[in-house]
């Protein structure tokens, strides 16, 4: 049994490298997959401690990441921590995490975010990081890292003050709407007379990288094309979108928010390939 199990959910490589690089300075630590444990009713984790770390989605936990929790067995955990990766708006995802586990008798021993280049190119605020500042970005989360491998190591309580985030009025409401409105609204895309949520453009080369990384398995290739099945629920990780050599992948505009996905680029961790995301499964 490893005493350090690390469960890590990354759809363009953020929260890889910051699970890999965590794991790097733990010796006696496994990473693990949240994703190719989901199909199973009841998750057996082993560790006597026990880290998530995932991206934020919405301000808040990943579809994936919830379901994990809500199912996994955390009996052997005598220390949990989680650590979460964003763009740059507010976090409540350890609110989540602190009822759900307080419902199974634990609690979250300490917990931290950090802020990374975001991979959602559908925001107006959407920039591709420079090099200088991917280097940046690089060197300050491996000072985070030493930090969290000390706190975890000495199991030391520890709830991290967030106040590096993008505010605006009424911002915790919103964020509980926001979650809903893009559920609703990808219920609603894939119901309106077979229309989807993505869909591919002319540059579409049939490569199958979208299928590779697409961690709910809802991207399937159909004659040399992606189709998106409407019986399988998307996790919205965007690796389809950010991982398309040709960004032929694209969102459709809607009742409910804009595509900005032609123009603003892309956005996979370069330190992340199609075969590392596709690992998970």
């Amino acid at each position: 049994m490893n005493k350090i199990e690390i469960y890590y959910f990354s759809g363009t490589g953020n929260s890889l490298y910051v699970a890999k690089e965590l794991q790097k300075q733990i010796p006696d630590s496994s990473l693990k997959p949240i994703a190719s444990h989901l199909k199973k009713d009841v998750i057996t984790v082993k560790g006597e401690t026990v880290g998530f770390i995932f991206p934020i989605h919405g301000m808040t936990l990943p579809i994936p990441v919830k379901n994990f929790i809500k199912k996994a067995d955390l009996r052997t955990a005598k220390y949990i921590f989680a650590a979460a990766t964003r763009g740059g708006t507010k976090c409540f995802a350890f609110d989540a995490i602190k009822k759900m586990l307080k419902r199974k008798g634990k609690k979250l021993n300490s917990y931290f975010v950090m802020t990374m280049a975001s991979n959602d190119p559908k925001l107006e605020s959407f920039e591709i990081p420079t090099k200088k500042e991917i280097m940046r970005i690089k060197s300050e989360i491996k000072n985070r890292i030493k930090s969290i491998k000390k706190t975890v190591t000495n199991k030391e309580d520890y709830q991290e003050k967030d106040t590096n985030y993008v505010s605006f009025p009424f911002i915790k409401p919103i964020s509980f709407l926001l979650e809903r409105l893009v559920l609703l609204g990808m219920k609603y895309a894939e119901c309106n007379g077979g229309k989807d949520y993505f869909y591919t453009d002319s540059k579409c080369t049939g490569c199958g990288a979208c299928q590779k990384v697409c961690l709910s398995g809802k991207v399937k290739m159909v004659e040399g094309k992606p189709l998106w099945q409407k019986n399988i629920k998307c996790y919205f990780c965007y690796a389809c979108l950010n991982y398309c050599p040709v960004q032929s992948v694209q969102i459709k505009s809607s009742w409910y928010m804009n595509s900005y996905t032609k123009i603003k680029g892309r956005y996979p961790h370069p330190f992340a390939k199609v075969s590392d995301i596709a690992k998970q499964k």
